[in-house]
């Protein structure tokens, strides 16, 4: 082990369920992104910093970053400490995958500086342990994206089965209400049964919106966009959903929704013209009803994970 050699990663901001997808379907975003640097060390242990005045837990336990690198170093059997500085610019709480970003940043760069022994599967597979810390539950339709890069399809999590899909030029138009609607809450309102014409309707949708992404079809991608399931039930948490997403539509965007469990709202769009036109209506709408916001015009992140090489001097 070189216990010199130090790690600069940026882990990506993500967009899960992707509207009629849930828990199954998520995308990565290039802008925003968090910034963590590590090293390892001959001293045992985890030792994490927060260098972002969240205020977040810094026991490695409690810590969603923390919690995934347990679970990577429990499984690679070495007697190796790792010192973490994390600089969050995804806030928590956001609907952004700000926990996944956490947990698969320190994981990808835990897995580099140990010789690359596991896979993506398996990097994902540890860093599921810190949403569960974030919400309670395992999912990996945030930190699959994170890692792989790109649009993810979990056909399963146990086993984990993760399929890459590949994808048309997207630009991502977001806002960010500065609200908090934390997962585990989001999840606590949701129905715990389904009407079978629902479910029917769903699986149409979904299967619709992957073939859309294969097929480079940029209709069917808009027509498959519709959740019948959770939005109804979630949108009533954030304030100014619905004038969001008619307003957008009709200004020409494909179609969108909660980003992950919100408040983010996102809409995919086929031109830069008409996210531009669509963030414009996003911020009118909060502009009106008084709610602070924050807005982001992006796209897709192919790459995942970056891992930069820290230099002297830098």
């Amino acid at each position: 082990m070189n216990y010199q050699s130090k790690i600069r990663v940026k882990a990506p901001a993500t967009v899960a369920n992707l509207v009629c997808g849930f828990d199954i379907l998520g995308l990565a975003l290039n802008d925003p992104e968090d910034i963590m640097e590590m090293c390892l060390s001959e001293q045992p242990g985890i030792r994490i910093k927060h260098t972002d005045g969240y205020d977040l837990p810094v026991e490695p336990e409690k810590n969603v970053a923390g919690a995934a690198l347990i679970a990577f170093l429990q499984e690679l059997k070495k007697d190796i400490g790792i010192d973490l500085s994390i600089n969050k610019c995804i806030k928590p709480g956001s609907g952004l995958g700000s926990s996944a970003a956490s947990s698969a940043g320190a994981v990808v760069a835990a897995n580099y500086l140990t010789g690359n022994t596991f896979s993506n599967e398996d990097l994902v597979r540890f860093a599921m342990n810190g949403e569960k810390v974030a919400s309670g539950v395992k999912h990996a339709d945030n930190i699959a994206p994170c890692i792989y890069g790109g649009i993810t399809l979990i056909r399963s999590i146990f086993p984990l089965d993760i399929i890459p899909l590949s994808g048309p030029p997207l630009y991502v138009a977001v806002i960010h209400p500065q609200i908090e609607v934390r997962t585990s809450d989001a999840r606590q309102i949701l129905r715990k049964e389904v009407k079978l014409k629902d479910a029917i309707k769903q699986w149409g949708n979904i299967a619709g919106l992957v073939s859309g992404f294969l097929k480079n079809d940029y209709n069917l991608i808009g027509r498959s966009l519709e959740d019948v399931i959770i939005e109804p039930v979630r949108s009533i948490l954030i304030p100014g959903f619905d004038q969001v997403k008619r307003g957008s539509k009709e200004a020409g965007a494909l179609g969108g929704g909660i980003s992950g469990s919100g408040p983010s709202i996102f809409m995919l769009c086929k031109e830069k013209t008409t996210a531009d036109n669509v963030q414009r209506i996003m911020s009118e709408v909060y502009e009106k009803i008084g709610v602070d916001y924050k807005t982001y015009i992006t796209t897709v992140n192919y790459n995942g994970v970056r891992i930069e090489p820290i230099v002297k001097g830098n």
